[in-house]
């Protein structure tokens, strides 16, 4: 991935002593700055008023939040592609708009982790989510990308929600779930699940958008890809689908914050 000019420059900037630098330089790296940080405050909120929107049951709403050629994947049901299939997944799965009486769908969301890309183009959040609902408890854990229009606004370009733990109201110590359903309700994925896991007991690993911050060594863990059924493993078509959806895996190059 090439870095922007702007973003070179900039920096390029944060290695050189601020006494050394012109006012302009200066102002030029602060831009760099606000605007990396600008961007990192956009995604986080996309993805929180995502949240919202799903606890009232505004599934156009929500669906709009996303871009137009956006993939879907939640825990294990599949992929589905594209704004008017989220829509149709929402709609279809969890029933009419607007809140309802006597449904209960809380989805909490946590320890986001927002990256932006180099060119300030593409980004990534990691975060958790606690889901209550009348079904029972839930924790997905996101690792989604986003894309930044050329009118300027972020949208959602891939949501990837692997649950970590599925349960009844009797609780995850009784009765958590081993598997994630993929054809347990309509409407059925365009694709299949890009990974086949269990969920707790058992414990998959969703790959890591970003390196560690502290050595910059990318933690790549199996991911399994799966996608199966699709078509005939080995076919054109099979190859294809196994690269829908997939997941960043922390080796794509991630912007540093400006250091003084």
């Amino acid at each position: 991935m090439r870095l922007s000019v702007p973003l070179v420059a900039a920096l390029a900037l944060i290695a050189v002593p601020a006494a050394a630098q012109s006012v302009d330089q200066r102002l030029d790296a602060l831009d760099a700055r606000i605007t990396r940080l600008e961007d990192m405050n956009a995604i986080e909120r996309l993805q929180k008023t995502y949240g919202y929107f799903v606890d009232e049951g505004q599934w156009t709403r929500l669906s709009e939040l996303f871009a137009d050629d956006a993939t879907l994947e939640i825990g294990g049901k599949g992929l589905f592609l594209g704004k008017a299939r989220v829509l149709e997944y929402m709609q279809t799965a969890f029933g009419a708009e607007g809140a309802k009486d006597n449904v209960l769908a809380q989805h909490m969301q946590f320890q986001p982790v927002p990256d932006i890309s180099p060119d300030g183009k593409t980004a990534w959040v990691r975060s958790r989510a606690f889901v209550m609902s009348n079904a029972g408890w839930g924790l997905p854990l996101y690792e989604n990308e986003y894309r930044k229009g050329d009118d300027g606004i972020w949208r959602i370009s891939r949501l990837s929600g692997p649950f970590t733990m599925y349960t009844n109201w009797d609780g995850w110590g009784k009765n958590a779930l081993n598997n994630t359903w993929p054809d347990k309700f309509d409407p059925p994925p365009d694709l299949p699940p890009t990974t086949v896991y269990l969920t707790y007991p058992a414990y998959y690993i969703i790959p890591f958008h970003y390196p560690n911050p502290v050595t910059g060594h990318a933690f790549v863990p199996d991911t399994g890809q799966v996608g199966a059924y699709h078509r005939p493993p080995g076919t054109a078509e099979q190859e294809q689908s196994l690269k829908v959806g997939r997941l960043a895996d922390g080796t794509q190059p991630i912007a540093e914050p400006p250091k003084d």
